[in-house]
């Protein structure tokens, strides 16, 4: 019995043995099935966050973020801004720290 006729089956007419089968090709398939990174991505929030990151002022921060320059890295849901970090160095053209 191929799997395609397997997944067509009704669970409580399957054997153990199918079901077993059925189960470990689903399992062969999707060992990965989400891309995970190593390393968690780094963000900040609001504008003393984006102030730190760039190490400006406020004001400044706020300059930088109306430029539109690094809008990829940012998310703005309300009044609540959330910046990809590294995104946000890269796009202003700074090198990205490695704070270890």
């Amino acid at each position: 019995m191929e799997i395609t006729d397997l997944k067509q089956k009704p669970l409580w007419q399957m054997t153990g043995e199918e079901f077993l089968l059925l189960q470990n090709n689903s399992l062969q398939i999707s060992k990965h099935p989400f891309e995970t990174s190593d390393k968690p991505k780094k963000v900040v929030y609001g504008m003393l966050g984006i102030a730190k990151l760039f190490n400006c002022s406020i004001a400044t921060a706020n300059r930088i973020k109306s430029s539109k320059r690094i809008d990829k890295a940012i998310t703005q849901i309300g009044r609540k801004i959330i910046v990809d970090a590294e995104l946000a160095l890269e796009l202003a053209g700074r090198k990205i720290k490695d704070n270890k």
